[in-house]
């Protein structure tokens, strides 16, 4: 069991490399994803399809690097680096042209040999600062994004530690 899901994991992450999403497709028994940084959720292949359409459209050289699989009970985990060049459109960002390089934890979730979802753990934050989007809150210009942002939480905190409440 554990080769015939391994073997499926790999033809499906060296599918989305080749972008034979047809064959990435073919990998599932009821294709699904869900991103759990975002909260999205593309069930069906109508819907798996049109996140494979929008990521490439903003991301067309996306590609995966497997770094390590783990078997499970249930699954097999794969630890992955992912990298892309912003190209086009990310819902309403326009592109910034900018690179980025993601470390993510994809759980491809199994019934027996039947693969029925991929669930990516990220963090958004990570590809938001290297398209440029967002600033490292530990840093000068972040503090001060955050500061110019978010002025009542800011406030409130303050208080907080000049009371000690």
């Amino acid at each position: 069991m554990r080769r015939k899901r391994e073997a499926i994991v790999r033809e499906h992450m060296d599918s989305e490399n080749r972008h034979e999403f047809d064959a990435t497709l073919d990998t599932f028994d009821h294709p699904r994803y869900e991103l759990i940084a975002t909260g999205d959720v593309y069930d069906g292949p109508e819907e798996v399809s049109g996140y494979f359409d929008e990521s490439r459209r903003a991301f067309p050289d996306q590609r995966n690097e497997l770094r390590a699989l783990h078997h499970t009970d249930d699954g097999v985990m794969v630890e992955a680096i992912i990298r892309g060049t912003h190209r086009g459109p990310l819902r309403s960002l326009p592109p910034t042209g900018r690179e980025y390089e993601l470390p993510i934890l994809a759980f491809f979730i199994f019934d027996e040999d039947r693969l029925l979802c991929e669930r990516i753990y990220f963090d958004q934050l990570t590809v938001l600062r290297q398209l440029g989007i967002a600033r490292d809150p530990t840093t000068l210009t972040g503090r001060v994004e955050t500061l110019i942002g978010h002025p009542l939480t800011i406030g409130r905190a303050l208080v907080r530690r000049v009371t000690g409440r």
